[in-house]
């Protein structure tokens, strides 16, 4: 008889979910498990408030020495994607994001001469990789990986119960959500995409099997997620964008990049093979 096995535990600054459909209980609960010890090994590698994570690390010191090769390889993968997009993604936006949280908490914005004083220390290209060293050219310099972590883990937690010899699972990290085949046999995963207007309003239902979507908007996420690092202010230009693609890690980069440039999306979306968006407009309008 199939079993249904499902887990909720908190972690990456949100609430992770792991359901397994498997016929063996036993071994249901034990790949459960054997994916959150992958999530809560990536948090602790990534956090970017934790002072000695390896994250912690490098914003403190402005080098990590020895970092591991997750770490290593998701900033490489950021990197390669700011550039491919052109800085509409960028993990060095930290200083910034810190500027604004300051401000917003005071009921204040930033002013231009602030917000210029800032951009000084955004540009994925100052961070230097080399081997297991890991360092940054400006001082005063930050990363946070709040737009990339959180897929990363997903992904790394859907390798675990691969492992497992899981044929149907999903892992959703506050929204970050990666399957393994579907609900059953031919039965797709059913994923709704909620209104941003309206908390409890499903807009549009979209169907997975071993897929990834990720979502960004401003009724989702933080500063770091709406924040146009060539510019410094909030992107404004849609609600919310979402994103499927094959790995959690992309579908939320992607959905950043789209959410900040909403009118070239066709464009940055060109050529990338499998990938659907949807972006919902000021408006309301739903597009595809």
């Amino acid at each position: 008889m199939v079993q249904i096995i499902k887990d909720v535990q908190n972690a990456l600054g949100t609430f992770v979910t792991v359901t397994v459909i498997h016929p063996d209980r036993s071994e249901g609960i034990s790949a459960v498990r054997a994916a959150f010890d992958e999530v809560y090994r990536i948090h602790h590698l990534m956090n970017v408030h934790e002072q000695n994570s390896e994250v912690g690390t490098l914003n403190r010191e402005g080098y990590c020495d020895g970092v591991s090769d997750d770490t290593r390889d998701v900033i490489q993968r950021a990197r390669s994607f700011s550039d491919r997009f052109e800085g509409a993604f960028d993990i060095t936006v930290l200083p910034l994001l810190k500027l604004w949280e300051e401000n917003v908490s005071q009921d204040k914005i930033p002013t231009d001469a602030e917000i210029s004083e800032r951009l000084e220390l955004v540009s994925y290209r100052n961070i230097l990789i080399e081997n297991k060293k890991i360092s940054f050219r400006k001082r005063g310099m930050g990363i946070t990986l709040a737009g990339v972590a959180k897929g990363y883990a997903v992904d790394k937690a859907i390798e675990a119960l691969s492992r497992s010899r899981i044929k149907h699972a999903l892992v959703n990290a506050g929204g970050d959500i990666r399957t393994i085949g579907g609900k059953g046999e031919n039965i797709p995963w059913r994923i709704g995409i909620r209104d941003p207007r309206k908390k409890n309003r499903i807009i549009s239902t979209v169907e997975l099997y071993d897929q990834a979507i990720a979502t960004s908007g401003t009724y989702r996420r933080s500063f770091s997620d709406i924040l146009n690092p060539k510019v410094g202010r909030p992107a404004q230009g849609v609600l919310s964008s979402t994103v499927i693609a094959k790995t959690a890690m992309d579908a939320d980069m992607l959905a950043t990049c789209i959410f900040i440039e909403a009118e070239r999306s066709v464009e940055l979306l060109g050529g990338l093979g499998g990938v659907k968006a949807f972006v919902i407009g000021n408006d309301g309008s739903f597009q595809n």
